[in-house]
C-alpha cells in the first residue's frame, strides 16, 4: 500500500548495520538439483523488488546472495529495485498482462494487504510456481502456507513479513497493550496516530471487538470504523501517518501508534525506550509475495525461490533487512552467528505469537463503499 512506501528507507539502515554470513560449502542439495535441471545455465531471471530489500554488502555494493546463486546455478539476474508502492508497481504492468504480453520479469514481489496479488490470482495473470524444483518449500512456516487468496500456493511465495500492532514509548507511558486503551486512556489523549492503512488499523479494532479482520461484514466494518471516528473527533487521535510516526515517536511528539514491527527494529538502536506489543486480541501480520507474472520464466523463478528458502541463504538475507523471516530455520543458522537477531521476537516470532496473528480479508479490499468511508475519515 502507499502508506508503505517510505518503511523501505529504514531497511538501509538494516543493512548497512548487519554483518554478513559466510556460508562455503552448504550447497550439498542444490549441486543435486543444479545437476538434474541441466538447461537452466546460462539463462537471465529478472526480479523486480522494493529497495533497500535485500542483503548488501556496504563495501562493494553487491548482493551476497544474488551472487552466490549465480555462481552455483549458473543463472544471470537482473534484480531491479523499481517497487516503491503496490499500485504504482501494478499500474506500470497492467497494460502489458491485459494484452498478454511480458512484462520483462519473472519475479515481482507485491503485499497481499493490498488487493493486487488477489487480482493478479483472479485475473489468470500469473505463472504457477514449478514444484517440481522448490523442494525447499517445505521450509515455509506454518501460518502462511494457506492465504486465503492462494490457498495452497500455486502462485505465490512470501518474501518478507511484518507485523502490524502497537508501538509506544516506555518512558513517556506504561504498556499500551490494546487497542481500547490506544484509543480513550486520557493519558495518551492528542498524542496518538493511527496508520492511515484501513486494513491495518480497522483490523486491530476488529480483533479487539472479537471480530475476524479475514472476514469482513458491513456490521464488523462499521463498528471498527465507528470506533476510530469517535477518537478522532474526541481529539485523542493526533493524525493518521504511513510510516512517518517513527520519528514523532522517537523524540516523543507522539506517545503510541499503531505500528509495524519491523519499523520499531529498525528504530531501536537510537532509542532503547521504543516497544512494540502485539495487542492483547491478537495483531495483524501482513506479507510481501513473490510472484511469477504471466510469460515470466517459472521454471527459473522456482529455482531462485527454492535457493532463498535454503535457511542458510535465508539467514543471511535476514541480516540486511530485518523483517519476520518466512523461512523455518533461519534463526538456528543465525544463533552461531548472530544470536541478537536469531533472538528478536520481532524478527522471528514465537509459535504463541504467529497463532495470534491474523490476515486481512482479499474481499474488502476491493469494496467501494469501505473505501469512500474510509477517505472520508482520513480527510476529516
Amino acid at each position: 500500500m502507499n502508506g508503505r512506501l517510505t518503511r523501505r528507507d529504514l531497511l538501509k539502515r538494516g543493512a548497512a548495520g548487519g554483518a554478513l554470513l559466510s556460508v562455503p560449502g552448504l550447497f550439498g542439495a542444490s549441486d543435486a538439483l543444479a545437476a538434474a535441471l541441466g538447461t537452466a545455465g546460462g539463462q537471465t531471471l529478472t526480479i523486480s523488488n522494493w529497495p533497500y530489500y535485500i542483503d548488501v554488502n556496504e563495501k562493494t555494493k553487491k548482493r551476497p546472495s544474488i551472487e552466490q546463486f549465480q555462481k552455483k546455478m549458473g543463472i544471470k539476474v537482473k534484480y531491479i529495485e523499481d517497487i516503491n508502492d503496490n499500485a504504482t508497481f501494478f499500474g506500470k504492468i497492467q497494460g502489458a498482462l491485459s494484452r498478454g504480453q511480458s512484462t520483462g520479469r519473472d519475479i515481482i514481489v507485491m503485499t497481499d494487504n493490498s488487493p493486487y496479488p488477489a487480482l493478479l490470482v483472479q485475473k489468470g495473470w500469473l505463472e504457477k510456481l514449478d514444484k517440481s524444483v522448490l523442494p525447499n518449500i517445505k521450509n515455509l512456516q506454518n501460518n502462511q502456507r494457506h492465504p486465503s487468496w492462494d490457498p495452497n500456493r500455486e502462485y505465490s511465495l512470501p518474501w518478507q513479513s511484518g507485523m502490524t500492532g502497537i508501538g509506544y514509548n516506555a518512558k513517556l507511558t506504561k504498556p499500551v497493550t490494546t487497542m481500547h486503551q490506544l484509543l480513550t486512556d486520557k493519558k495518551l489523549h492528542g498524542k496518538v496516530t493511527l496508520l492511515n492503512d484501513a486494513e491495518d488499523t480497522l483490523g486491530l479494532i476488529m480483533l479487539e471487538n472479537g471480530d475476524d479482520p479475514n472476514k469482513v461484514t458491513d456490521a464488523s466494518f462499521n463498528r471498527a470504523l465507528k470506533m476510530v471516528q469517535t477518537a478522532v473527533k474526541s481529539g485523542q487521535v493526533r493524525q493518521f501517518t504511513g510510516n512517518d510516526y517513527g520519528p514523532l515517536l522517537a523524540k516523543g511528539d507522539i506517545i503510541a501508534a499503531t505500528a509495524w514491527s519491523g519499523d520499531i527494529v529498525q528504530l531501536q538502536p537510537d532509542n532503547k525506550s521504543l516497544r512494540w506489543q502485539l495487542p492483547k486480541a491478537g495483531g495483524i501480520v501482513w506479507t510481501d509475495n513473490m510472484l511469477i507474472p504471466k510469460r515470466g520464466n517459472a521454471h527459473l523463478a522456482s529455482i531462485f525461490m527454492n535457493f532463498v528458502y535454503d535457511p542458510k541463504i535465508a539467514a543471511e538475507i535476514e541480516l540486511g533487512i530485518s523483517y519476520v523471516c518466512p523461512v523455518k530455520g533461519a534463526d538456528k543458522v543465525l544463533l552461531k552467528s548472530n544470536p541478537e537477531i536469531a533472538k528478536n521476537p520481532l524478527i522471528f516470532p514465537s509459535a504463541v505469537t504467529l497463532a495470534r496473528l491474523h490476515q486481512n480479508d482479499p474481499k474488502a479490499l476491493f469494496n467501494v463503499d469501505y473505501k469512500t468511508k474510509w477517505q472520508k475519515l482520513l480527510g476529516a
